[in-house]
């Protein structure tokens, strides 16, 4: 490109006519973009908020790898538990008890997931016990037949610490009349809170010994958890240690434990990006008007270029940078404002809630309580790069047709 075609591309951006419908079809390309971009960034920031989020809450109270027996319990857990503390990276390992229950209270009655866990050796593997609203989680030791609640899980019941609920496990047993399952009364020591709904109102956690002896599990236990260094390192540490230990164990990462909700949220950013692109096509195409009217506007100027010994491949240049101009200002634009859209969110949105009286985010329909919002700055980085591309493939047919321009037939009538 040479000097004079930037000039004259530049000037054409900025030169005032009487023709004030071109100027305002131009603002609303710029506007368009902006708005475009604007949104794009802060709805990925958001999206990148409920990821992180949800990644951190759900590592809070689930251990990195899971080792199972192969549909039967395992029963000398102490000695394999021994042999992985002494793995490489192996930070903390925990046996457990999992079974499926029904908590009841005052005539009230709820499905919850029942974990008995050891408290001394849990904090290894998971941050339960930071977790803790009231009481202890040391409690379950100390205190027999004894239960740690989910805060949701407690106001559905109606209890707190100290009050006494009704577990009625399904494994019971066996009368004449089939199998009868069995009751067994715990005290609340304590309520824990990890910001996820389903986790809030579905799980509960009691004493290793006693959950074996609800279950009748003698000494085996479900499971063990491991916790590693790094928690994105547990898909390939599962797969050499499911190598090792072979067929009779099924071991699964967090990773795959939560596969599908994971999917789901990836699926949903890249759905979201591609639809907020709309935005930005539609701006896009305000560009491909801007230019139509201003090439019709500009025919004597661009007949009087070609008399003058203008080839048709600058006059081409001279409209792409007019329109290059336009998608960049309206880029840069959206650029500081979804920046600071996004930075803004966590303080933005309370406040609109309290002015307008409601609650955006659900936490029984998403989890969290609070909209999130993390900026990466690759997501800028691509948004303005699509940006950009857009609006210069706009520019290519205004542009053609500013070229194909005829000067003889532009100058008969001036």
């Amino acid at each position: 490109m040479r000097l004079y075609e930037l000039w004259i591309g530049l000037r054409y951006t900025r030169a005032k006519r009487n023709n004030h419908f071109i100027s305002f079809i131009t603002g609303t390309a710029i506007l368009g973009m902006v708005i475009g971009v604007a949104a794009l960034i802060a709805v990925m920031a958001v999206m990148n908020g409920f990821d992180h989020t949800l990644r951190s809450r759900i590592l809070a109270v689930t251990s990195d790898v899971i080792i199972q027996g192969n549909g039967v319990p395992v029963m000398d857990w102490q000695t394999a538990t021994r042999r992985l503390s002494r793995v490489p990276d192996v930070t903390g390992v925990a046996p457990y008890v999992q079974a499926q229950a029904l908590i009841s209270h005052d005539g009230l009655v709820s499905g919850a997931m029942i974990e008995g866990i050891d408290p001394t050796l849990e904090g290894g593997v998971d941050k339960l016990a930071k977790d803790m609203k009231v009481g202890k989680l040391q409690s379950l030791q100390s205190h027999p037949w004894s239960i740690v609640l989910g805060t949701a899980l407690a106001r559905q019941l109606g209890v707190t610490v100290g009050d006494k609920i009704t577990l009625i496990s399904p494994q019971g047993g066996v009368t004449p009349l089939g199998v009868s399952p069995s009751l067994r009364q715990f005290t609340v020591v304590g309520l824990f809170s990890v910001g996820i709904y389903a986790y809030d109102s579905g799980m509960a956690y009691i004493n290793l010994g006693d959950a074996q002896r609800l279950y009748g599990l003698d000494k085996g236990v479900t499971g063990l958890r491991m916790q590693i260094k790094n928690p994105f390192d547990a898909p390939a540490f599962a797969a050499h240690l499911q190598k090792q230990l072979g067929p009779a164990f099924y071991i699964q990462d967090w990773t795959q434990t939560h596969e599908n909700f994971f999917k789901a949220l990836s699926m949903e950013k890249l759905v979201m990006f591609v639809i907020l692109s709309l935005i930005i096509a539609v701006a896009a195409f305000n560009i491909v008007a801007t230019l139509v009217m201003v090439v019709t506007d500009k025919e004597t100027d661009i007949a009087i270029l070609r008399t003058l010994g203008v080839t048709p491949r600058s006059i081409m240049l001279i409209f792409m940078v007019q329109g290059a101009v336009i998608g960049l200002v309206g880029t840069l634009l959206g650029v500081f404002f979804g920046v600071l859209l996004a930075l803004n969110i966590p303080t933005l949105v309370p406040a609109l809630e309290q002015l307008l009286h409601t609650q955006f985010i659900s936490p029984e329909v998403y989890s969290i309580s609070q909209l999130p919002s993390k900026l990466e700055p690759w997501d800028v980085v691509h948004v303005a790069v699509a940006a950009l591309i857009m609006s210069w493939i706009a520019t290519l047919y205004p542009s053609w047709r500013a070229s194909r321009v005829a000067p003889a037939e532009a100058l008969r009538y001036e």
